[in-house]
């Protein structure tokens, strides 16, 4: 769990450095720091989907996924319970921003693939990489939404946590294709978070995110058929 903990730490260090700048910065770089953000989501996203997609053995099972999960958060109505719960103590803006930070912070490749390697392999190495890179953006959301982006952390530990100890229970259930499948998945949430951030197209993201959970269902039937 040291990876994920320098990677919490990361977050916390660099919220704290950009809502110290926040209020120094004018509302034409408010602009320009958004737009920042939502094209690096999107290029982080795309970039993150590209690899996988060449090397999936199932190319239809991401549609499929965000199809059902689709449904599925939107029945439960996901987005607007966390619009609803974030604007009970701030901002609407704060809202979008900590969605954004989630999806980037928890759903990049080397945050799903690092704690699991991190359990299985004892490597550190992605988890290292991604606090280095989650320093860099939470100085940058938080310098745009304030310091309530700090709270992405607790997201971050309990989702990494939990990719820790599922590894280390169902070490002989991880295939190449599960993890190829969820990273597939995370790229295209990220990127749909670029969007909405650019306004491009208003995405309700977090309804989307019951589609991480078709794929280990839907290879757990195909291995016992």
């Amino acid at each position: 769990m040291f990876g994920t903990f320098f990677n919490v730490t990361m977050i916390i260090l660099g919220s704290l450095i950009g809502s110290l700048t926040k209020k120094y910065i004018k509302p034409a770089y408010h602009t320009v720091l958004m737009q920042a953000i939502g094209l690096s989501a999107m290029v982080i996203g795309i970039h993150a989907v590209i690899k996988p997609f060449d090397q999936s053995t199932l190319p239809v099972l991401f549609i499929i996924s965000l199809a059902i999960g689709g449904i599925v958060g939107t029945a439960i109505n996901i987005q607007d319970r966390f619009d609803h719960t974030v604007q009970k103590f701030t901002n609407s803006d704060l809202s979008t921003g900590l969605a954004t930070a989630i999806l980037l912070y928890c759903f990049g490749s080397l945050s799903i693939l690092g704690p699991i390697k991190a359990a299985l392999q004892h490597d550190y190495t992605f988890l290292l990489t991604n606090g280095g890179l989650d320093f860099i953006t939470s100085i940058v959301l938080s310098a745009t939404f304030g310091l309530g982006i700090m709270w992405a952390a607790v997201v971050l530990f309990c989702w990494q946590g939990g990719l820790y100890l599922l590894a280390l229970l169902f070490q002989s259930a991880l295939s190449t294709t599960l993890l190829n499948e969820l990273t597939i998945i995370g790229g295209i949430l990220i990127l749909a978070s670029g969007l909405s951030v650019l306004e491009i197209k208003k995405i309700n993201t977090l309804n989307l995110l019951p589609a991480l959970l078709v794929p280990p269902i839907v290879l757990s039937i195909m291995h016992f058929i």
